[in-house]
């Protein structure tokens, strides 16, 4: 026989932001507990509201399972004494494992005997163990913050006030802070009561009466449709922002769309000031027009039903005023302030105590930029863009309106900038600076916006390493992996003739001129290494095979285009080519024997066999024609990964020919170096491409 479990933890209202991670804790040790107890279940359902965190283990098994465990104890040697009586030793494991020695039985484990006990555990009903359980499972549950209130030491999200649990239609008994379980929940706060609930499998329908969707995808469900045909039937589109709308669906019970009007002359505000104070502040969905500008309407989600709505729309509308108008006032405020003033300002604003001020980081940009600027040969125009862009991208941090909304930096300096007269290369460049912001993200579109984003965040990572801060684990303060990140991004879709070691050489150098390293250069170098090679495989393994991945990597990855172009390349070969695997074991043997050259110079005269003088014209093609640069377009590029692997597979045949046909390690010292020395040479472009010895046949 199986029934229901019900679990419903009634509390003060929780933070949107904690009950998703709280909803996957409470399914998580709810199946770990009844997989430990061994009591079978069907599946277990998760629910939350603002109010309440629940959970619904189906089919859950009255009676734990009958078990035989079999225990191995010490080896028969030990066990018995000459004599064949047990010793004390295999007495007291028959006492610890509570059963008699005569019932002992013997198994050889590797040429070894050893005694066994077999015990029989009879389950228990699952009455007896769910009041502790159900205990243990709301006792164990942590989140990003605690609550303690009255008396008691207990910590929790927020204060319970009630608690249901109910298995099948009898309540399991326990208590927590004096709140005693039962099957009395409690509805919606304003439309609905106090309700009994008289069997588990009763709950998200005995909630539904009282005005409380439990079910957090149906909540999701009714709030997207009715978003939708709202949208529908004012031809609106309505932005729904995925995080809006997690949040939005956390702060309600009983979800119910209505939408509201603002003043049009709040329009002359830039869309994303008004749409950023709307979301962030109100929880709203702005409205835009089929062209993507913003209309004078709103829509929020009431927690209740729909009755007065016009009377809650008012009240929406009100406060959102209020919000707008001080928008406008930080906007317009904003804008009396002079650009060199507000830079003047920067040099109050701490970056890290350790790194200086911000308008120190700003100079630190504008130098690095320029360097990066001038390795890339942009003309004049694009340069002076650039050192303008580079001077000015952090202007906007000391303005009221990215006091008021951080999330706006660069989106206000924008603006600002275009209205101040700059360019508007430069204008552009102050917001692209920053991007990509998060993964998905495009990177920047223009040169100037790419090459100050990569003096911006290089300088970061730089600065931090220097002083000894690196990410680790799950902590990354400074959000550095994102910062790098971005750069690999920024570096790829520009297909940018810059290597990350150039860029580190940079932005090391500059950071020593200002003597901000704590380390020396070289450290700050080799972790750069490492912690940009982890991003890089990330953005292989997406697309490659792993050990293609591991491959491609050990043959450098600081020109990013070209290890992606590798790559491809090799994981096409090494998937669709039939001898590829030949091709590889020949390169493999190449490498095994040139770790043993003294890296001496190639003597051609030295040759005694015509295999040899083959080999060495055969690599001597291919060296040439490596020092060739290629194409920086990305077809000329791809077409030249896929050329410089077909040419190194045409190494096989004269690699195979050598090996049939020369002995390497000749008595003759200078024939035997030299012959190192050519496969050394050889396994040298090899690894240019790939480290071929880290591909994994199946």
């Amino acid at each position: 026989m199986a029934k229901d479990l019900l679990l419903e933890i009634g509390l003060e209202e929780v933070p949107a932001r904690f009950l998703r991670a709280a909803m996957n804790q409470l399914r998580e040790k709810t199946e770990k507990w009844l997989d430990a107890s061994r009591l079978g279940y069907e599946k277990v359902e998760v629910y939350a509201t603002p109010r309440r965190l629940a959970v619904l283990a189906l089919s859950v098994s009255e009676k734990q399972e009958d078990v035989s465990e079999e225990v191995k104890g010490p080896s028969r040697k030990i066990a018995q004494d000459a004599n064949g009586e047990w010793t004390k030793a295999a007495l007291g494991f028959a006492r610890s494992q509570g059963v008699e020695a005569s019932d002992f039985t013997f198994k050889e484990v590797g040429g070894v005997e050893y005694i066994y006990a077999t015990k029989s555990l009879n389950g228990q009903e699952a009455s007896e163990l769910l009041p502790e359980g159900l205990k243990s499972i709301i006792t164990s549950m942590t989140f990003p913050k605690n609550m303690r209130w009255g008396a008691y030491d207990f910590k929790f999200v927020r204060p319970i006030r009630w608690m249901v649990a109910l298995f099948g239609e009898e309540v399991v008994p326990f208590e927590i802070t004096d709140v005693q379980t039962g099957r009395v929940s409690r509805g919606h706060r304003f439309l609905g009561s106090e309700t009994s609930i008289a069997k588990a499998s009763d709950y998200v329908e005995s909630m539904r009466a009282q005005h409380v969707l439990v079910d957090v995808k149906e909540r999701e469900a009714l709030i997207l449709k009715q978003i939708r045909d709202l949208a529908e039937s004012k031809n609106w589109n309505i932005a729904i922002k995925e995080d809006l709308l997690e949040e939005v669906v956390f702060l309600v019970e009983t979800p119910t769309a209505l939408f509201g009007t603002f003043e049009e002359s709040f329009l002359n505000i830039p869309q994303e000031v008004l749409i950023t104070s709307m979301r962030e502040h109100q929880r709203y969905f702005p409205v835009l027009d089929a062209e993507g500008k913003l209309l004078p309407f709103f829509v929020t989600i009431r927690n209740g039903d729909n009755k007065a709505l016009d009377v809650i729309a008012k009240g929406n509308e009100k406060v959102l005023r209020a919000r707008l108008s001080d928008a406008k006032f930080f906007y317009e405020e904003d804008q009396k302030v002079q650009i060199k003033d507000a830079l003047s300002k920067l040099e109050n604003v701490v970056f890290h105590e350790e790194l200086g001020s911000t308008g120190d980081k700003v100079r630190r940009i504008r130098q690095t930029a320029d360097q990066i600027a001038a390795l890339l040969n942009l003309d004049s125009e694009d340069m002076q863009d650039v050192s303008r862009a580079a001077d000015i991208c952090k202007f906007d941090l000391v303005t009221q309106m990215v006091y008021e909304f951080p999330e706006l930096q660069g989106v206000m300096g924008e603006d600002y900038a275009r209205k101040a007269g700059e360019k508007e290369s430069v204008a552009r460049a102050v917001f692209e600076h920053y991007q990509p912001r998060f993964a998905g993200e495009s990177a920047p579109a223009s040169i100037v916006g790419s090459v100050v984003s990569l003096a911006d965040k290089i300088d970061a990572i730089v600065g931090f390493f220097g002083i000894g801060i690196i990410p680790t684990g799950s902590q990354d303060p400074y959000a550095l992996r994102r910062q790098a990140a971005g750069i690999v991004q920024i570096l790829l879709d520009h297909k940018l003739d810059f290597t990350l070691e150039q860029l580190f050489d940079l932005s090391i150098s500059v950071h020593e001129q200002a003597g901000n390293l704590k380390r020396t250069a070289e450290e700050v170098r080799k972790d750069l290494h490492d912690f940009f090679e982890l991003r890089v495989k990330k953005l292989l393994s997406d697309t490659l095979r792993y050990d293609v991945v591991d491959a491609v990597i050990a043959a450098g990855f600081g020109d990013i285009p070209a290890v992606i172009l590798r790559g491809k390349a090799l994981m096409e070969a090494v998937l669709t080519e039939e001898e590829f695997k030949t091709t590889v074991e020949s390169f493999t043997r190449t490498s095994n024997l040139a770790s043993k050259s003294d890296n001496r110079k190639v003597k051609p005269e030295l040759f005694e066999d015509e295999a040899e003088r083959e080999l060495y014209e055969a690599w001597t093609t291919l060296h040439e024609r490596q020092k060739t640069r290629t194409s920086a377009d990305e077809e000329g590029r791809k077409n030249a990964a896929e050329a410089e692997l077909t040419a190194l597979s045409g190494l096989r045949q004269p690699i195979t020919t050598f090996f049939d046909r020369v002995m390497v390690m000749a008595e003759d010292e200078n024939v035997r170096a030299n012959r190192l020395a050519l496969l050394a040479a050889i396994d040298a472009d090899l690894k240019r491409f790939a480290d071929f010895g880290k591909l994994v046949w199946q």
